[in-house]
């Protein structure tokens, strides 16, 4: 089948965690997926990636828009996107005037009975009314990400959370302990199909299963040492990246199946 996606390893297998504090605050503690975290994974848009449509390889994860977590997400965006100029951005003639849309599905009732709809970033033609086309003369991709490689910026200063935190997943819930003390535990891992909910398993493909992106030369926990960062705080991503050393030096960590190479090769000490 010359249209088949890459192939993907099965969801379940065996996974290295660490818990750990966070240096910086004793009520916070940190959960990390080890066996994501040293992985080679990589973003392949543009290089092999098949998209999570079948027939839009072109847009890679950019099919369905994005949605936005609260509204400090939203009006970050919205300032980003005063910044944009029409050399970043290919459908700024449409887009400028609305570029936000709520989305047609319904999600759980609220408490008056009337639905509650999902804002997101609105779909043109098929995707994301920020993803330049190929054939567009600034490049394809997310107009966000173009802007913000121009400008000197990060692209997680300019994007949506959700396009930005991909494919890390963070997850938060308080604690309470068996001696009566509460604390915040911040959970990050792998956003693999599952993390889409029910939908997930309708995905044409997605990469954090298959090879085809498992091709870095530097663990994730290095490549997205920025947004490691945001996720968890400086002085919690500097334990967690001492620890990573730590436990490859030991032998601890259990491999990420679709990393054809074993991690140690790809690993980056700080200062090397």
């Amino acid at each position: 089948m010359p249209d088949a996606p890459p192939p993907e390893v099965p969801p379940d297998f065996a996974r290295e965690w660490i818990e750990f504090p966070d240096p910086a605050d004793p009520e916070h503690v940190v959960r990390a997926d080890l066996t994501w975290l040293t992985s080679a994974w990589t973003c392949i848009f543009g290089r092999g990636c098949a998209g999570v449509v079948e027939g839009r390889p072109d847009d890679g994860c950019c099919s369905h828009g994005a949605f936005f977590t609260d509204g400090d997400d939203l009006a970050r965006v919205t300032a980003a996107v005063a910044d944009l100029e029409d050399e970043d951005w290919q459908l700024a003639p449409v887009g400028r005037g609305a570029w936000t849309e709520e989305d047609s599905a319904d999600d759980e009732p609220a408490g008056d009975g009337a639905p509650e709809r999902s804002l997101r970033t609105r779909v043109v033609d098929g995707a994301c009314v920020f993803l330049n086309r190929p054939g567009f003369a600034g490049g394809s991709g997310c107009a966000l990400h173009r802007m913000a490689v121009r400008t000197g910026l990060h692209p997680l200063t300019t994007k949506p959370d959700v396009c930005w935190q991909l494919p890390v997943r963070r997850a938060q819930e308080h604690v309470d302990r068996p001696d009566g003390t509460r604390v915040l535990v911040t959970t990050v891992g792998e956003f693999d199909r599952r993390g889409w909910g029910p939908g997930g398993h309708d995905l044409h493909w997605w990469c954090t299963g298959s090879p085809a992106a498992h091709v870095a030369h530097e663990p994730l926990v290095d490549t997205y040492a920025a947004e490691l960062t945001a996720l968890l705080g400086g002085p919690a991503y500097a334990e967690l990246r001492r620890l990573t050393e730590l436990r490859l030096d030991q032998g601890l960590i259990a491999p990420h199946p679709a990393s054809p190479v074993p991690v140690e090769l790809h690993r980056r000490r700080p200062g090397a």
